[in-house]
């Protein structure tokens, strides 16, 4: 069986702020005006963007959130546990499995609504995970946020161990 370091390889994956390894493989050619957009955005998106993603057991997605919808889908590899905590301000977090057995709950797409903070890692007996991401409007840095562990420890002391695993401190 391939492992990581092969799909990192043949994919040419490069390290990703929040974790994991990347490479953006679409780009809408058109863009919608920022005008046209919901305030939050602060200029012009591309219609949609893809990406490749990669986690690892070391190598997992930090809490983090963006503006945009976020659709993963999955591709090889072991089942990936998402954790979300609701947008809403009610603190309620739930977890998604991504993966190919639906015997176990598991779904080959897990839809993460804009604004969401949310993280994910290689389940527990797994090594890594090739998924695919796609958002639309397509994602720009300028609307990814990286969540910082403190603050998220002070809104969501509640779930402390799930966000000192996920998080990254600093």
């Amino acid at each position: 069986m391939n492992d990581a370091a092969f799909w990192i390889e043949r994919l040419d994956l490069r390290p990703h702020p929040e974790g994991g390894y990347f490479r953006e493989t679409y780009r809408a050619a058109e863009t919608i005006a920022g005008t046209a957009l919901p305030a939050r955005f602060d200029g012009p998106r591309a219609f949609a963007s893809a990406v490749y993603f990669l986690i690892t057991r070391d190598a997992f997605s930090a809490f983090h959130r963006i503006r945009s919808d976020e659709l993963w889908h999955f591709y090889a590899g072991d089942a990936v546990t998402l954790a979300i905590l609701d947008a809403d301000g009610t603190g309620r977090l739930t977890t998604e499995s991504l993966g190919r057995n639906p015997a176990r709950g598991e779904s080959p797409q897990v839809v993460i609504p804009a604004g969401t903070w949310f993280a994910a890692e290689v389940t527990s007996s797994g090594s890594f995970a090739l998924v695919g991401c796609t958002v639309a409007p397509g994602f720009d840095f300028a609307d990814f946020e990286l969540a910082e562990q403190a603050s998220m420890l002070r809104q969501y002391p509640q779930h402390r161990g799930v966000i000192e695993r996920l998080t990254r401190t600093g």
